[in-house]
């Protein structure tokens, strides 16, 4: 009974398995279950224990009590208690399902009409209090870190594929929206202030459905723009900058470090494709796409060029990155494990690791990871080459 799977015997249960049903029941006051089980257990093992003295009492005299004493023991433990109980254990519902019907006559017998049992549940809950002990319902119920584990010992059940899409959805609580996000200087937008040609040709050119405006400076966003509708005013004589204007969509703002799980529900219930990601002082640091978040759970299932754009590999083993690469990407790409509780893109790692702006050509070992500046700009490293681990134990 106690080896049951509690889950897949509430799934039997509300299918209308009686048998499930019945062991459920048992099973939700599990004091009583066990007071039923022990009370049939010392009754059997008692009367035993009293009748093999008897008979070795009368046939043998006093002197082969005791050793009926030890044969008894020997027989009780294997047949009786190790080999059955092994058995029951091996299969528990079988066994469990067919002694939920005596169990339950037994318990409704001893507890409700001859109260035996609640009789020994008062006097030995009763000894128990003085010492402080309370007796409570064993918890049910799975924290994250319990049912990630569950999930992956679950392979007789789930295929790879299906417990890595659980197990990446468990990982979305602890994520926040920084470690998926396009960072500001990869935004595509649009620039209200700019030449109204330029528009036009950044708007027939854009690759994207929806893209911000702004105003000026990208921390001015003004809201975003539908391109789909936008292809249908183009078409009349009314197309210009005012006109545009009027199609302009409020903006959605996201807080920087806020968790991505609660922002992807929040992008749900606004009807949102994105959001823009601001800091404390309101200045834009990124995009989140539902899309982006989609992938971190199933991998990318689009066509659009991702890590690959920011890393390419050579024939050494080596790859060539650029430093604004997300972390994160690079590690579920190529099977690295760069850490990504920092910083998350590689140059921001590569600048808190040296606390300087590296001069091209210098060589720093992060995580066992051989990485050499190839080119700095200004303000960081736009470009380095990565040894992975496997080549750098070669070298």
């Amino acid at each position: 009974m106690m080896s049951l799977n509690r889950y897949r015997l509430d799934n039997l249960a509300d299918k209308g398995h009686h048998s499930a049903q019945l062991a459920l029941r048992l099973l939700h006051h599990p004091d009583r279950l066990l007071s039923t089980i022990l009370l049939g257990n010392n009754v059997a093992n008692l009367t035993a224990a009293s009748i093999a003295s008897v008979i070795a009492l009368r046939t043998y005299g006093e002197a082969a009590i005791a050793v009926s004493g030890f044969l008894l023991t020997f027989v009780v433990l294997v047949f009786a208690e190790v080999g059955p109980k092994t058995l029951a254990a091996s299969h528990p519902e079988r066994v469990a399902f067919a002694a939920a019907y005596p169990l339950f006559g037994l318990q409704k017998l001893f507890y409700d009409w001859i109260p035996i049992i609640r009789l020994v549940n008062i006097l030995g809950t009763g000894l128990l209090r003085p010492f402080g002990i309370v007796p409570r319902k064993a918890p049910t119920s799975l924290d994250t870190d319990e049912l990630r584990i569950a999930v992956r010992d679950s392979e007789a059940h789930l295929s790879r594929q299906h417990r890595d899409i659980l197990l990446r959805i468990l990982e979305l609580e602890s994520m926040t929206v920084d470690d998926v996000m396009l960072p500001r200087t990869d935004i595509e937008a649009i620039d209200l202030e700019d030449d109204w040609d330029d528009i036009v040709e950044q708007l027939a050119t854009s690759h994207h459905t929806r893209i911000p405006v702004y105003r000026g400076s990208m921390d001015h966003v003004v809201g975003v723009l539908h391109l789909r509708k936008v292809l249908h005013l183009s078409r009349t004589s009314h197309f210009n900058c005012e006109s545009l204007e009027k199609m302009i969509r409020p903006p959605y703002f996201i807080p920087e470090g806020s968790n991505l799980m609660q922002q992807l529900l929040n992008l749900q219930s606004h009807r949102r494709h994105f959001g823009l990601v601001v800091d404390e002082y309101g200045d834009l640091k990124g995009l989140v796409t539902v899309e982006e978040i989609l992938e971190e759970i199933v991998g990318e299932f689009t066509n659009e060029p991702g890590v690959e754009r920011h890393a390419h590999s050579r024939a050494d083993g080596s790859y060539v990155v650029k430093g604004n690469a997300n972390i994160r990407d690079l590690n579920r790409k190529f099977g690295w494990n760069l850490p990504t509780n920092g910083p998350k893109t590689l140059n921001g790692l590569i600048l808190e690791t040296m606390e300087s702006i590296p001069e091209p050509g210098t060589s720093i070992l992060l995580d066992h990871y051989a990485i050499e500046i190839m080119q700095t700009r200004g303000t960081g490293v736009s470009v380095v080459k990565i040894h992975p681990r496997e080549v750098v134990r070669q070298l």
